[in-house]
């Protein structure tokens, strides 16, 4: 408990970068909801999903275009105003560390965003074939790899520190990319999902990062949390918009990012438990279908549409998942402590 208290008295810039990017996502997603409404950017509902979601049909969707605004600008500003964080006693960002973590949400971000174009201008919901999407995160995973290093020292939680070589490294942290933005993009099915979940994770990380003295991953967590936290007031249920894949796939990008930056990729499953069940139950779903003669393990997957369809309302499933989120975010800050990461 001490070490988190002082940890706490140590976040000042991140602060700001919260509430920077706070504010210019509610600016800019206000901004951007009439544009999206403008060009019948709606979003297509999958027939197999849930009864209930096909009155959002046609609802705005790409609205993480504002979360990745929101986010670039507040690190920019950030960046522009160290001098002040200085003067302040405090440390500036490394340009080159904040630049790498922002071309991985930005790279992810446009996969999704191309992804979502063609749902909308098709009026469906397909968009990349799995092979394009999955050849191109594995890309943007490789580019951020090999620019983050070869060999990788890394924490296990409630273990403690290992090191990889360079070619597993870089092949390890593609995997973390590619099933992180994947897990992320399975969970944003209801309302303020991804939303809730992503701002908890996000959090979690900037809290972490005076113990790790990593300002870098401080303050663009707290700039992601700032940007959930701005776009969960259009996106709480009833949506008004949705992040779609251009929001979803950024996000996964900037968590798996974090991770990779501060050595903790090991810690990501714990704080993310809830993107792991999600891409779980999917596949456990899938290999059910397939061996058991079109038997299903869950009502219907992901797994929040097993909860809905069992009779909980879109809120209660929200709510559950965050607070489920806080647990483990809290159980992984824990395992990093008692793991012995440098200052923790």
């Amino acid at each position: 408990m001490t070490v988190f208290v002082e940890n706490l008295n140590n976040i000042g810039p991140q602060a700001a970068y919260l509430a920077v990017s706070f504010g210019l996502c509610a600016l800019l997603t206000y901004l951007l909801l009439p544009v999206l409404r403008r060009l019948k950017a709606g979003q297509a509902i999958r027939e197999d999903g849930p009864k209930a979601h096909l009155a959002k049909a046609g609802t705005p969707t790409m609205g993480g275009l504002s979360m990745i605004m929101a986010v670039s600008l507040a690190v920019v500003i950030g960046m522009a105003a160290s001098g002040v964080f200085e003067r302040a006693g405090g440390k500036a960002p490394k340009a080159s560390v904040m630049a790498s973590m922002l071309f991985v949400m930005l790279a992810y971000g446009a996969i999704g965003f191309f992804d979502d174009y063609i749902k909308v201008t098709k009026k469906h919901n397909e968009g990349l074939t799995a092979k394009q999407k999955f050849a191109l995160q594995v890309l943007a995973g490789l580019i951020f790899a090999i620019w983050n290093g070869g060999a990788r020292t890394m924490v296990v939680p409630f273990i403690g520190t290992f090191t990889m070589g360079p070619v597993l490294g870089i092949a390890f942290e593609v995997f973390v990319m590619v099933a992180m933005t994947n897990g992320v993009n399975l969970t944003d099915g209801l309302d303020g999902l991804a939303s809730c979940v992503t701002a908890v994770v996000a959090c979690f990380f900037m809290l972490l990062a005076p113990a790790l003295a990593s300002t870098e991953t401080g303050c663009f967590a707290a700039a992601l949390c700032g940007a959930c936290l701005g776009f969960l007031l259009f996106n709480h249920h009833p949506a008004k918009v949705f992040m779609g894949d251009t929001g979803s796939l950024a996000l996964g990008g900037a968590l798996a990012a974090l991770a990779a930056v501060s050595g903790i990729e090991w810690a990501l499953p714990i704080a993310g438990g809830i993107y792991v069940a999600e891409a779980l139950s999917v596949i456990i779903q899938v290999f059910v279908f397939k061996t058991q003669n079109g038997r299903r393990f869950f009502r219907m997957a992901p797994l929040h549409h097993h909860f809905e369809l069992g009779g909980w309302k879109e809120v209660k499933v929200v709510k559950v998942f965050t607070l489920v989120t806080a647990v483990l975010c809290a159980a992984a800050y824990a395992g990093l402590i008692i793991a012995g990461r440098g200052a923790l």
